[in-house]
């Protein structure tokens, strides 16, 4: 869960239901597994808070004035970002970690806004037990149908990987065009 939350390719959703099922068939502890995943993920989410408490607001208003076209991203949205995590940057990051693709990410623009470290990790961690719970426990119920739920699974997310990649590239394509800002 530590990789990750560092590097999204390898998705929690295919890890700790295959945990989950390793438990299922006595080859894990069912608890050993709910921690391990918790723990790991809650580190990872750490790792990207330090990233984005390192990079700051200012920071990263400079690098999306100089930048922002591939960061799709222009420094008045930082500044709406920072304004938005202000006021509901808790239920962000709550909601963020039991959202695919979101997860990984949420925890940089909470250190970028200046989140205080002990509402990130509480936050984080509610939303990572009820994810890593979800999904332990699906692998755990699934058992030896696992396999051909993730048949079934698969290619839902390859489509949602297109549909992000398709998002992304329009956004680059109009960058200039939806806020007047060129990048």
């Amino acid at each position: 869960m530590l990789i990750d939350n560092i590097f999204p390719p390898i998705p929690s959703e295919v890890i700790m239901p295959l945990a989950g099922f390793a438990a299922a068939r006595g080859q894990l502890s069912l608890v050993g597994v709910f921690l391990a995943g918790t723990a790991g993920s809650l580190s990872g989410a750490l790792v990207w808070y330090g990233v984005g408490r390192w990079l700051g607001r200012e920071r990263l208003r400079r690098f999306a004035a100089r930048h922002g076209r591939w960061l799709t991203l222009s420094p008045a949205e930082v500044d709406r970002a920072g304004a938005w995590f202000a006021r509901r940057g808790g239920v962000t990051v709550l909601v963020g970690r039991v959202v695919p693709g979101v997860r990984s990410l949420i925890s940089v623009p909470a250190g970028v806004a200046g989140m205080p470290l002990t509402p990130f990790l509480a936050y984080s961690a509610l939303g990572t037990i009820v994810w890593t719970g979800l999904l332990t426990a699906a692998g755990y119920g699934l058992g030896e149908n696992y396999r051909s739920v993730g048949r079934l699974i698969e290619p839902i997310g390859n489509g949602v990987l297109v549909l992000a990649l398709v998002l992304y590239l329009y956004r680059v394509a109009t960058f200039g065009r939806r806020s007047g800002v060129r990048g």
